[in-house]
């Protein structure tokens, strides 16, 4: 069986990365060794009252994967989308939804997601990667929170981001 005919992995790891951090950064490594092909779906969803447009955070994520894509010796694309999730997995042709765990109070949500992503499309599987021990208790949230307070979250998110971030509540 020649190469073209084997058939590719790939996932999805959809977000709205708003900022991305290190936990992010953790999970989409970690996805990138399990697959042939990651595409990082950035969520437009308005609704959560985003710090940064939906381009700026597209440029964010790809900028800051870029090292874990030549790491890993493959493409990793980077798409904004606001569509139904399981449309747009379909759509980059994904057979895997990657999803993060933090912790228990995670689970619920993402185990009634993955049940209704099942029912419209059983030929896409969800994933789920816990977060390393080291990156557990980070979401987007609270680094916003956190930064607009003035508390340091250097250890929350990736150099350029933290620059961006700081940038941007400065502002």
């Amino acid at each position: 069986m020649a190469d073209k005919d084997i058939p590719r992995r790939i996932g999805l790891y959809p977000g709205t990365f708003d900022p991305i951090t290190n936990g992010h950064l953790d999970v989409i490594a970690r996805a990138a060794r399990l697959l042939d092909k990651l595409v990082v779906g950035v969520a437009i969803n308005t609704g959560k009252g985003p710090l940064f447009s939906i381009e700026e955070r597209v440029e964010l994520v790809r900028a800051e994967i870029a090292a874990i894509a030549t790491r890993n010796g493959m493409v990793i694309e980077v798409v904004p989308f606001d569509t139904l999730l399981i449309d747009f997995a379909r759509k980059v042709g994904a057979s895997m939804i990657v999803r993060g765990l933090r912790a228990v109070s995670d689970f619920d949500y993402e185990f009634q997601m993955a049940g209704m992503n099942y029912r419209m499309a059983p030929d896409v599987e969800t994933v789920f990667l816990m977060a390393s021990e080291t990156h557990q208790f980070i979401a987007s949230r609270l680094v916003k929170e956190v930064a607009m307070l003035g508390g340091d979250i250097t250890s929350f998110v990736p150099a350029l981001t933290l620059e961006r971030v700081m940038k941007r509540i400065r502002g």
